[in-house]
């Protein structure tokens, strides 16, 4: 095990005690213990239709059989038009251009360029400002660390992009601890991105906010009622874009298609990854305006290269045969419906978790919950951790983010292993000190 450096992981601990996952099907993993595991984070945040679902698999096989790989740069392959057409067909409507990439990562870092460069092709070159927000996540490339506001994910890399400002987070404990759905409160923490920010910095000189509508990876922070709808309101009045970050609630996780259409607030771009192929193979997209997409083709002049941005594995054979089977799945089966459907049950046994120990709030949306839970004494993320021991060990997988543990398990959940998911949970909880 020496030789392979684990991502975001305590490599020390887990090479002391590892955790192994072998096999996958449905709802659960398979540990190499041969113990089923149920899977109550949806891999992380991507296994949206569940595990080893055959159409997956098989249109993957059948590519990988046909076209391996194909260059995308200057040249093309027909999956790669196909899976943009689904996509698009899916999108909130209005955005209507689709440019693939590798990942949520990437997805980021390429609207931040695009947002920046469309201002420019357009003869607005002053536009070159990025305003995040505070507990934001948005990958973990130097673009997306810098609009982002995680410390821990900030800490080591003090190198990032230098025209960049954040708005404050929305979580608001004192007010909206418990809250179910959409808190009532903070929807004039959007004010902040003109009384303050706005007037700190020229709004000539801004070229795009861009927020992840619930904030995940932080710990499932919820947008205030109304709070979504003023953002866009203020970057319209200012002429600056609005980028939505809907690499986790993309496809059906907040028991709509897209949290765009959950809240009914249009953003010029979109970014998504995960959902997007159910985690079978790695892939990312933009949607984007049409508006957005023309400015970049007038432009230019002809036979040259509209918009100089792009990766080798951009459009990947494979990652177009997951994303076009994956789409098909959630439409056949009608898993964002499935979703809704399930998302008071869900928030019922979520909420029965208030009154465990160490619960502090307790927040939903869809067939996603955030536990918050208090720290101990000197040791923040401790008792966060122990609690996702405990739950592995009772043969059930949530992820922890510090003291908050997050449940977004795949929307093929059935009731009965929802109840198992949250009593595990609690029984965790009472063990712990």
């Amino acid at each position: 095990m020496d030789a392979f450096w684990m991502p975001f992981t305590a490599n020390r601990q887990f090479k002391s005690a590892p955790r192994m996952l072998v096999s996958a099907d449905g709802m659960y993993y398979t540990d190499d213990q041969g113990r089923k595991i149920l899977d109550g984070s949806a891999g992380l945040w991507c296994v949206t239709a569940g595990h080893n679902r055959k159409p997956i698999v098989e249109a993957v096989q059948r590519q990988v059989a046909t076209l391996d790989y194909a260059p995308p740069f200057q040249m093309a392959h027909p999956k790669a038009f196909e899976a943009a057409d689904k996509l698009v067909a899916m999108a909130p409507k209005g955005l209507s251009k689709a440019f693939f990439v590798g990942s949520g990562s990437e997805a980021v870092d390429t609207a931040l360029k695009m947002a920046v460069a469309y201002h420019r092709v357009r003869g607005d070159a002053a536009r070159v400002k990025l305003i995040g927000r505070e507990r934001g996540y948005h990958g973990v490339n130097f673009g997306g660390i810098s609009v982002g506001g995680m410390a821990g994910n900030r800490k080591h890399f003090p190198v990032s992009l230098p025209a960049v400002d954040h708005l404050r987070s929305t979580h608001d404990l004192a007010r909206n601890a418990f809250s179910r759905g959409e808190p009532e409160h903070g929807a004039e923490f959007a004010d902040e991105l003109e009384a303050r920010i706005l007037t700190l910095h020229d709004p000539s000189t801004i070229a795009a906010v861009i927020v992840e509508p619930m904030a995940g990876s932080t710990g499932v922070l919820i947008p205030p009622k109304g709070y979504l709808r003023r953002l866009r309101e203020i970057c319209d009045r200012y002429g600056i874009l609005l980028i939505f970050d809907e690499v986790i609630t993309g496809f059906g996780r907040l028991g709509a298609d897209w949290a765009a259409n959950k809240f009914g607030v249009l953003p010029d771009i979109i970014t998504c990854a995960k959902g997007l192929t159910n985690g079978v193979v790695p892939m990312g997209a933009l949607l984007v305006k049409p508006e957005i997409h023309d400015a970049f083709m007038a432009a230019a002049g002809e036979r040259m290269i509209e918009f100089p941005h792009g990766y080798t594995y951009s459009a990947h054979p494979l990652a177009c045969a997951a994303a076009i089977a994956s789409l098909d799945l959630y439409r056949d089966e009608q898993l964002f419906e499935r979703a809704a459907g399930l998302s008071a049950y869900f928030e019922e046994r979520a909420h029965a978790l208030r009154g465990q120990p160490y619960v502090k709030d307790i927040r939903n949306l869809g067939l996603v919950a955030g536990i918050e839970l208090d720290s101990r004494a000197g040791a923040a993320g401790q008792r966060g951790f122990d609690v996702f021991l405990k739950c592995w060990e009772q043969g059930v997988l949530v992820r922890f983010t510090g003291d908050i543990l997050a449940v977004s398990p795949p929307l093929i959940i059935e009731k009965h292993e929802i109840d198992r998911l949250f009593e595990t949970i609690a029984s965790a909880l009472r063990a712990c000190e």
